[in-house]
C-alpha cells in the first residue's frame, strides 16, 4: 500500500529520515505478531528501544496522557520514575494482560534475580478497542503471540496499516492501524532524529483535514468520538525525562491538526524516549551526571514531534486496506478516496 507521501500529503517543514519511520533511531527496532480469521482482526505490535537487556539499562521517558480513557499497564511507574525498562507492547483492550505477562516472564528468564534480589519489573503495555472489526470477546491474543512480536522485531522498514496491533483499528470512518514516520533535526552542528510510531484508532467521521486542506468523507454516518490513539516517540537527542514529557506532549499538536480534538470517549497516551544515555539498574556511583539539550533550544524536537506524528497516521490512513467489520459496517481505504478525489 502507498504512503501518505506517495499520494501527495506532506506534513511540515523538517525533512524525513531515510526510511521515514521510527527505525531511524538507532537500536529501535519493531516487530508484529497478525490474528487474522472470519472473526478475528486484531494481533501485537512491540517497540524494542535498544538490543540490550532493558531492565539493566533503561531508557529515559516521558508520558502525557492527553486523554485517559484507557486501560494500559506501566504508565504510573513510567511518570514517576522516568524510565522504561522492557519493550513497549501495543494491541487491543482485552489483550493487555497476556502482552503484560510476556513481558515480565521475559524479563525473569534474562534476570532471574527480579523480584527477589532486585527490584520486580515494569512491564509496559498500550491499547486500543479494535471491537468494531475484531471479536474482541475472543481474547485471542496469548502470551505466545507476544513473545512472537517480541522475537519479529527487526530494523529496516516498518511493515504499516492493518498489521499487528492495528489489524481491527479505523480512524475518521477509515481503515487505518499502525503508522510511522520521523523528522530529521540538525543541532548546534550535530544530527538527531525523532521517529513516531502510532496505533491509530481514533477520529469522529467528518472530521479528517488533510495536510492540503481537503476533508475526506467515508460517507458513513458521524458518531460521538470513542477512540483511541497511542504514539510512540523515540529519539536520539539527549533529553532528561522532563523534557521528554513535553515533547509527547506536542504529539497532541499533530493530532490536532488532523482535526482530532480528543473526545470524552478516545484514550490517547504519547510516550517519548531517547536512546542517549541509558540509565543502569545498578548504578556504579552516587551521582550521576546527565546530558540535556537546552530549554530554550527545544522547540526544535516539539515540531519534530508534532510533524512526525501527524504523518504517522497519515501513513497508518494510506496503508490500510478497505476492510468490512464484524457488524457488517464497511470502512474504506483512505488510499482509494484520494485517488477518486485528486487535488484540483
Amino acid at each position: 500500500m502507498p504512503s501518505a507521501r506517495d499520494l501527495g500529503l506532506s506534513s511540515g517543514i523538517l525533512p524525513p529520515g531515510s526510511l521515514n519511520a521510527i527505525t531511524d533511531v538507532v537500536g529501535v527496532t519493531v516487530g508484529h505478531r497478525t490474528l487474522c480469521s472470519e472473526t478475528l482482526a486484531t494481533g501485537v505490535t512491540a517497540i524494542l528501544p535498544h538490543q540490550g537487556d532493558l531492565f539493566r539499562q533503561k531508557v529515559r521517558a516521558g508520558i502525557e496522557v492527553i486523554n485517559g480513557f484507557g486501560k494500559s499497564v506501566g504508565m504510573m511507574q513510567v511518570a514517576e520514575l522516568g524510565t522504561v525498562e522492557t519493550p513497549i507492547l501495543l494491541t487491543n483492550t482485552f489483550s493487555v494482560a497476556p502482552c503484560a505477562e510476556a513481558l515480565v516472564r521475559r524479563a525473569i528468564a534474562a534476570n532471574p534475580d527480579i523480584g527477589r534480589e532486585t527490584s520486580t519489573v515494569n512491564p509496559l503495555v498500550f491499547e486500543c478497542n479494535d471491537g468494531v472489526i475484531n471479536d474482541i470477546q475472543a481474547m485471542a491474543v496469548t502470551t505466545a503471540d507476544a513473545e512472537a512480536a517480541l522475537d519479529d522485531a527487526r530494523g529496516g522498514a516498518v511493515l504499516q496499516g492493518a498489521i499487528g496491533a492495528g489489524t481491527g483499528m479505523t480512524s475518521f470512518g477509515f481503515k487505518a492501524g499502525i503508522g510511522s514516520a520521523s523528522r530529521l533535526m540538525r543541532i548546534d552542528g550535530d544530527d538527531y532524529t525523532l521517529g513516531a510510531l502510532v496505533l491509530a484508532n481514533f477520529g469522529r467521521v467528518g472530521d479528517l483535514v488533510l495536510p492540503d486542506g481537503r476533508r475526506p468523507n467515508p460517507r458513513s454516518s458521524a458518531e460521538t468520538e470513542k477512540g483511541s490513539v497511542i504514539i510512540i516517540l523515540a529519539t536520539d537527542l539527549p533529553l532528561g525525562d522532563r523534557q521528554l514529557r513535553r515533547v509527547a506532549r506536542r504529539a497532541g499538536a499533530g493530532l490536532a491538526r488532523l482535526g482530532a480534538f480528543w473526545g470524552n470517549g478516545s484514550g490517547d497516551i504519547a510516550l517519548c524516549f531517547t536512546t542517549a544515555d541509558p540509565v543502569a539498574h545498578e548504578p556504579r556511583k552516587a551521582f550521576q551526571s546527565l546530558r540535556q539539550l537546552a530549554d530554550d533550544r527545544i522547540d526544535m524536537p516539539f515540531r519534530a514531534a508534532a510533524e512526525a506524528t501527524q504523518e504517522a497516521v497519515l501513513n497508518a490512513l494510506c496503508a490500510a486496506p478497505a476492510t468490512t467489520g464484524r457488524t457488517g459496517r464497511s470502512f474504506p481505504a483512505l488510499a482509494a478516496w484520494l485517488m477518486e478525489n485528486p487535488l484540483q
